[in-house]
């Protein structure tokens, strides 16, 4: 399986996504929909970036 690197796009998805549930689990910032869904957040996060590693035009 060959990979390459994410789009800019995809990659900043997922940063932003990532930065956010920190936030959230950190800081105690209440965001509606996330809060006490953290950990299925940040595994959607990664499963984006992954995705964008593996399958071309992501």
């Amino acid at each position: 399986m060959g990979l390459k690197a994410p789009g800019i796009i995809t990659f900043m998805l997922s940063v932003i996504l990532t930065v956010i549930v920190l936030m959230s689990k950190w800081f105690g910032a209440e965001i509606p929909g996330l809060t006490g869904n953290e950990s299925w957040a940040m595994l959607g996060s990664y499963t984006l970036l992954m995705l964008g590693c593996m399958v071309r035009g992501m």
